[in-house]
């Protein structure tokens, strides 16, 4: 797929009043776009709690979630999200779809676009694709990035940046922490662009030299190749997961190796500030990434996220798809 620029991809996201129909990348969206979207899944928080917990927001509409990849919490909340703004749901099974017996990617779409679907929610192992997508589909279908090769995982760092507002009230002023593998995850380039838009005083990257990928500093970023040294006074700690096929590469010397430089134990977490919140978008590698006693511990936010992501995932849908906040009674 063909490389697509930064101001592009704005292009393709909002329409010409510069409203978002597309949420494909946190990279260049406003403060004000950004928390807009916050402010409406602060509003949709309190629907779980309800007796009934549907809003008639999306009654009507058909919402495809188009995974090519596997992801069983990402597909699952986006489905939640999207039955409890009454959308109807379709769950496309790639393994036995027509893309797996030679029909085009476009083909595929066009077939949905005729049954009246109004919402493609796409996860594709290839950076791009969620472009290439919302570059295709017709006038008035919308299109959300669910995480695409190394590129982008928005609406994850969207929900990342809820549980921080949530925890911290604010963004201005803190210092956070991104630890792990930054080079190929899609999770930490969204939540890069998010932070900084967003006004955190310091953003750190911690991890390997062979993890953190060239010229990442021209984002305003400050790399540490020390655990303790990066998380020195933070408010927040960002852990990633690390894939298994990197502790098996040769970027690494093995996961007993990585937990022992760069693995979150209480002994590392009290370098940081007394109140940080630990964070993971999970799913965990314990005894890799995190200590149990961390990852389960009173600075833990890691449930919650789970949880905040159907808000922030319902907000997202109610934003591209134009839904007034009046009509969320």
């Amino acid at each position: 797929m063909a490389t697509t620029t930064p101001t592009a991809l704005r292009d393709i996201q909002l329409d010409e009043e510069g409203r978002l129909v597309h949420f494909l990348t946190t990279e260049g969206l406003s403060r004000e776009q950004l928390t807009a979207i916050l402010d409406r899944a602060e509003a949709f928080a309190g629907v779980g709690e309800r007796a009934v917990k549907k809003v008639p927001l999306l009654r009507g509409r058909t919402v495809v979630n188009l995974f090519f990849e596997p992801s069983t919490r990402t597909r699952t909340t986006f489905e939640v999200a999207a039955s409890r703004l009454s959308a109807d749901i379709l769950n496309l099974n790639i393994e036995h779809s027509a893309t797996r017996k030679g029909e085009s990617l476009l083909d595929t779409l066009h077939t949905l676009e005729a049954m009246q679907c109004d919402l493609f929610v796409v996860r594709h192992a290839n950076s791009g694709a969620a472009h290439f997508i919302a570059r295709h589909v017709s006038p008035g279908v919308h299109v959300i990035n669910a995480g695409d090769g190394r590129h982008a995982h928005p609406t994850q760092a969207m929900l990342d940046m809820y549980t921080i507002r949530r925890h911290k009230g604010r963004f201005e002023g803190l210092k956070v922490a991104i630890v792990g593998d930054i080079l190929h995850s899609r999770v930490a380039r969204s939540e890069i662009h998010a932070l900084k838009t967003l006004g955190v005083a310091e953003l750190r990257l911690v991890g390997p030299k062979t993890l953190l990928p060239p010229g990442i500093e021209t984002l305003g970023v400050e790399l540490y190749h020390d655990l303790r040294r990066g998380l020195e006074g933070v408010d927040v700690v960002m852990m990633l997961r690390l894939q298994h096929e990197r502790i098996q590469g040769p970027m690494l010397p093995g996961a007993g190796e990585y937990f022992r430089t760069y693995g979150l134990t209480r002994s590392a977490l009290e370098a940081a500030a007394p109140d940080a919140v630990v964070m993971h978008p999970g799913p965990i590698n314990r005894g890799v990434e995190i200590d149990s006693s961390v990852a389960d511990g009173p600075q833990s936010a890691i449930l919650r996220q789970v949880t905040h992501g159907i808000a922030v995932r319902m907000a997202v849908m109610a934003e591209v798809m134009g839904a007034s906040p009046r009509e969320a009674s």
